[in-house]
């Protein structure tokens, strides 16, 4: 019996033992915050970066090694995962030449996590085209939606216009999809000029369903879409831009237009700008712009 009574003494020391540390870690993360990023080096698609590392907070530590996530923090609770490792330099792939991004680490174990370290913006290195804008409209609750864009070849070869393929990227609140295009003038003639506007009607009924006549969404459900412009000809040389299109679309109806919801959307100031969440590819790959970044 007095071996019992010495085992369950043990036992109830080491539980208020394990009860003392969760309760200090319950104020707070279990590992300590890494540090923000640093660039190794940059290429147009490719980042790799290296950070300090992380440890366990208190006694005991945690069990197994400590792996970190690299972030590109979108909302206070949402973020987009680059990749995972437990070593403390990473290359990322699959990013969009001349965008910024905004990149915080995380540290995650078994049984503990970290704050996310405050993130670091990080331009890629130029790819073979950049995208300029301008908003033409300074009222953005009208009825017509107003915008230059231009191209710049920033590759060391000739740019083929018929390869270029940019997305000005929308959300067609109220149910209501009809869209209008206009090219209204464009240095290289809006005859070489095409658009079309691409609607993704969000699903009905059930999560991931797909519409159907029985089953479509809330009416009015906004419906994310894009004006997709591409070019019937031309040749940019390295360094050539083609100057200024201008562009505006309008409903049907000449209904008001909201535009602060639409993801390409940047507030007039009349200056151009490398609006990142307009999107450009050449040859079907991502040379400019991203929308989560």
């Amino acid at each position: 019996m007095r071996a019992r009574r010495v085992t369950a003494t043990i036992a109830l020391a080491a539980l208020a033992s394990l009860l003392t540390v969760h309760a200090a870690r319950a104020d707070g993360p279990a590992i300590s915050t890494p540090g923000s990023p640093t660039v190794v080096a940059n290429e147009p698609h490719q980042l790799t970066l290296t950070w300090t590392p992380s440890a366990w907070v208190g006694e005991p530590a945690g069990d197994g090694p400590i792996g970190y996530e690299v972030q590109v923090p979108l909302t206070h609770n949402t973020y987009r995962l680059l990749g995972t490792t437990t070593d403390t330099t990473i290359t990322v792939t699959d990013l969009a030449p001349s965008t910024t991004y905004r990149i915080a680490i995380a540290a995650r174990a078994l049984g503990g996590y970290s704050d996310s370290s405050p993130p670091t913006a990080v331009r890629t290195a130029t790819g073979r085209a950049t995208l300029s804008y301008l908003n033409l409209d300074w009222a953005p609750t009208n009825n017509q939606i107003q915008y230059s864009l231009q191209v710049t070849n920033t590759g060391s070869g000739p740019l083929d216009l018929a390869a270029v393929r940019v997305r000005y990227h929308l959300r067609f609140e109220g149910g209501n999809t009809s869209l209008v295009t206009n090219c209204d003038w464009a240095v290289l003639g809006c005859d070489r000029i095409r658009q079309t506007v691409q609607v993704f009607i969000p699903p009905g009924g059930s999560p991931g369903a797909t519409p159907t006549p029985t089953q479509y969404p809330i009416p009015g459900t906004p419906a994310i879409g894009w004006v997709e412009l591409t070019f019937a000809s031309g040749t940019l040389a390295p360094g050539e831009s083609t100057g200024p299109i201008q562009l505006r679309h309008h409903r049907h109806s000449w209904s008001e237009i909201n535009e602060r919801d639409d993801p390409s959307w940047l507030a007039a100031t009349a200056q151009w700008t490398e609006n990142g969440r307009i999107t450009l590819d050449v040859d079907g790959l991502r040379e400019f712009g991203d929308l989560n970044t």
